[in-house]
Formats: C-alpha cells, sequence, structure tokens
C-alpha cells in the first residue's frame, strides 16, 4: 500500500554502497522505517529528501516490515543545523532523544509538532540550551515519567523555597529539607523554568535570555533525572557534552 506521510528524518543509516535505511518520525504514522534505494548515488532523487533533520512529505510502499521510499518533496531543510556542527551536535541528541523514548510508540502528532517546532527554531538560531530542556521537559510525558512541580513532594506545600529531590521526585520545601540531604540547590528561576518548560506551549516560546548559571541548574536537574528515572542511553548526549565543554573554552 502506498502512503503519503509528512514527515522528518531523525535517524539514517548507509545500507550498501548505494542506498540508505531511515527513520522518519511522521505527523500521520509516528515511527517508520524506509529502505531509500539509490539515495546516496549524487543524482538520486531522494539525496535531498534522506539528509538527517529534512522535513518534508514522503510517499512510500508500506510493508510488515521496512517500508520503500518512492519519492518525497522538502518542506523545510534545515540546512542551517547540518552546516553548523553544534547545532547538528544539539538536534542529534534531540532526534536520538525522541527515537529511544517511543520504540513502541503509534500516531503522536502532538510529538510531531514538538519535534517540528523545536528543530525550526533551533535553525532560526534561538537559544539551543534552552531548546534541548524544554525538549526533555516535553519528553518526561511521554516516557511515562512525572515530576512533581507543582508543591512540595514531602508535604504538598505550595509557598515558600524550594529545591529539587531526585529522590522524592520532584520540588521539595524549605520545610522538608532535612528529608533529603542529597537535594540539588536550585534558584527560584530555576524553580520557575522546570514547571514553565514542563507545562507551555512551545508554540507560544518568545524571546527567552536565560543567564549561565541558571542553565547549568537547569542542565543539573534535568540530567540527574533522566539518569535516576528513564533507563535510557543517548549516544550523542557525551558527544553533546564534550561540545558544549569546548564552547565554554572558546
Amino acid at each position: 500500500m502506498l502512503q503519503k506521510c509528512e514527515g522528518i528524518v531523525i535517524r539514517s543509516i548507509d545500507y550498501g554502497e548505494t542506498n540508505k535505511i531511515i527513520t522518519i518520525y511522521t505527523r500521520e504514522l509516528g515511527k517508520v522505517g524506509v529502505m531509500a534505494r539509490g539515495a546516496k548515488k549524487p543524482n538520486s532523487r531522494l539525496t535531498s529528501i534522506t539528509q538527517l533533520f529534512t522535513y518534508g512529505t514522503f510517499m512510500f510502499q508500506r510493508s510488515n516490515g521496512l517500508g520503500s521510499l518512492q519519492q518525497g518533496e522538502i518542506i523545510h531543510s534545515l540546512r542551517g543545523i547540518r552546516e553548523d556542527i553544534f547545532l547538528t551536535a544539539y538536534a542529534s541528541y534531540i532526534s536520538e532523544l525522541l527515537d529511544k523514548s517511543t520504540e513502541n510508540t503509534e500516531r503522536n502528532p502532538y510529538l510531531f509538532e514538538l519535534l517540528k517546532q523545536t528543530l525550526i527554531y533551533l535553525d532560526d538560531e534561538v537559544d539551543p540550551d534552552i531548546l534541548v530542556n524544554i525538549f526533555e521537559m516535553k519528553m518526561l510525558s511521554v516516557l511515562g515519567l512525572n515530576p512533581q512541580l507543582d508543591s512540595c513532594t514531602v508535604c504538598g506545600n505550595k509557598d515558600g523555597n524550594f529545591h529539587f529531590s531526585i529522590r522524592e521526585g520532584g520540588f521539595i520545601c524549605h520545610l522538608c529539607y532535612q528529608k533529603d540531604p542529597y537535594r540539588l540547590p536550585i534558584s527560584p528561576m530555576t524553580v520557575k523554568l522546570l514547571r514553565l518548560f514542563y507545562y507551555f506551549d512551545l508554540n507560544r516560546l518568545g524571546n527567552i535570555s536565560v543567564k549561565p548559571e541558571t542553565k547549568k541548574e537547569l542542565k543539573n536537574v534535568i540530567q540527574a533525572y533522566y539518569q535516576e528515572f528513564s533507563g535510557l542511553t543517548i549516544k550523542s548526549k557525551r558527544f553533546l557534552d564534550q561540545l558544549d565543554s569546548l564552547k565554554g573554552k572558546l
């Protein structure tokens, strides 16, 4: 059966001398794997549409196993990402996180929109650190993880100062600090942003400027939470962290 879908290429593997196997995250079907025969040939009509992070429409023959890509049309090439080593690293991490989090996921138009909007913002040079943090927070519910961000995880208090408790799985208020000596101290701004990133609509993102110390707190909390609860191993995360370290020295 011939199927037409709107999608984004999130993974590409060379197969033989001239072919590619690509994974597309689609609006209509969720994650789909297809064989793109001859896509590695310079003059192939499939060369451009099968590049990583390309957003377009894809026509493919469906089967019980791997589908076969017939043709495609680019909607947005997102070339700016591929031409920048830092942006490529961020987009690779975002794509791999989505891929690893949706092994058996069916159609999810919300997730498609989240991926599309995140990559478009990335291509438009919106702060990549913040985009990654937002994407990570949005992916928690996909993984079945629900940190307590509305009140203290211990006593339910909604007022006062908060830190983050990995052990308790969310915010912990100043009255309960002694319950977790290993809590992560965070500023009121980090508290606000963690909650905002988890709940708000990414399409409403305006100009956002976050101080380096707040970024560090956000990264520490999100990274520790993922390590404790997600069970995921994201290979591109190590490379991204190395680039972040290098960027800090430039």
